[in-house]
């Protein structure tokens, strides 16, 4: 269901008009101003006036001397005219082709690989704070917006055997994000790993006690709501949405700098001429909660499943397609009890583990690792060394068991 445009408008309405518009209204005027001049000075020629001199008609005595010099200086205006014109023809046609191909290449010559996914950028999105959305993933939430635009997200337990997902953008700027939910403990860990901001709806009491200490860049929607909205067309708390332009502002006045952190290493390798993993399935909670991607080929990515449904979001009809899928095994407890009576969910989010990484139709299993919450979660292979990951989007899932992944 796609958001309605005025849930997310709350300016007032201005009534504006186009250049050219302006234009013809300044045109029509001037036409008027003049028309009133015209018709005063018309008006002036037939007031009679007995006291203003009648002046005598004055008639200029045509000479041969004079017509001689008249066709002298039309022909020095006619051959100045052709020497200036071909002149500027020679100036301006040349160096404008070789300005617009030395702008071409300055501009490819600029990108610059991404910090976050490896895509070629400009230079000046690096500079840009990476920015951690928490979306919700209960039935009622779905479909999302915004996920498809993210270069990161991160997917794992929150209670309840609800999932939950935290997007990480920098590269992009999607209008709708939503809806967004609280903390968890775990998902600001990773968030620090990227020295991101962190917009989040409230916390678990834990989550929101790690925030304080750890000193995270806060983007709390309980204190900045004016940065968000709640929208009409879905009922709390599954309503608040705001965008990445709205963000950027808030860390604009927040004074959050640039993002400084450990990229992952990129590779493009392209797919394998014979792939050897074609369908991928996570167990996280039911069926309604667990994932599955089927590798397309032709795009050389990962099309998402769930519940048995191609998983797609509110502002495209594109179905979630990412470049690398991690499936990531954390071990999961029980912590305390939520308001509702459901436990919140616990990660050893802190440590290693055995990591799936599946990309351009092949799978490497390795190991992930994580010594402190500031710390880059880093993928390497059974002998130590990194895993190269492909350009662009990486969806990581966490789950509990290596037997809660299968593939063919």
């Amino acid at each position: 269901m796609a958001m309605a445009g005025n849930d997310f408008d709350k300016l007032s309405k201005v009534q504006f008009k186009t250049p050219e518009e302006v234009a013809i209204e300044d045109e029509t005027t001037n036409r008027e101003f003049k028309t009133k001049d015209q018709q005063k000075l018309e008006d002036q020629k037939t007031i009679p006036n007995s006291n203003m001199p009648i002046k005598k008609k004055f008639r200029l005595k045509i000479t041969k001397k004079r017509v001689g010099i008249g066709l002298l200086v039309i022909i020095l205006i006619i051959f100045g005219y052709l020497i200036i014109n071909n002149s500027n023809n020679n100036f301006t046609k040349i160096p404008q082709k070789a300005k617009t191909i030395v702008r071409s290449n300055i501009q490819k010559s600029n990108l610059v690989p991404s910090n976050l996914t490896g895509l070629m950028v400009n230079p000046s999105l690096n500079q840009l704070p990476v920015t951690a959305v928490m979306i919700e993933n209960s039935l009622q939430a779905r479909p999302q917006s915004g996920l498809e635009q993210a270069g990161v997200v991160f997917e794992a337990m929150a209670e309840g055997g609800i999932t939950r997902f935290m997007a990480l953008y920098q590269d992009t700027a999607p209008n709708y994000v939503g809806p967004i939910r609280s903390a968890r403990p775990y998902f600001v860990s990773w968030a620090m790993g990227f020295d991101a901001s962190y917009a989040h709806v409230g916390g678990s009491p834990l989550a929101l006690t790690d925030i304080q200490n750890w000193g995270i860049n806060d983007l709390n929607q309980f204190y900045y709501g004016n940065y968000y909205t709640r929208i009409t067309s879905r009922q709390a708390p599954h309503n608040v949405y705001t965008s990445l332009a709205n963000l950027h502002t808030l860390e604009s006045v927040l004074h959050f700098g640039p993002s400084k952190f450990s990229s992952w290493p990129r590779k493009t390798l392209g797919p394998l001429a014979h792939p050897t993993v074609t369908n991928i399935n996570f167990r996280l909670s039911n069926f309604y909660f667990n994932p599955s991607y089927t590798f397309n080929p032709k795009t050389n990515s990962y099309e998402r499943f769930l519940a048995g449904q191609p998983e797609v979001g509110t502002d495209t009809n594109i179905q979630y397609n990412p470049k690398v899928v991690i499936g990531m095994v954390v071990p999961e407890t029980n912590g305390p009890l939520d308001s509702s009576g459901a436990y919140y969910s616990d990660y050893s989010y802190i440590g290693s583990g055995q990591a799936y990484i599946f990309q351009n139709g092949g799978l490497t299993i390795g190991n992930w690792s994580k010594s402190s919450n500031s710390s880059q979660i880093m993928f390497t292979t059974s002998n130590g060394q990194n895993i190269a990951l492909d350009p662009g989007q990486v969806w990581i899932t966490v789950i509990s068991s290596t037997a809660d992944v299968t593939y063919n």
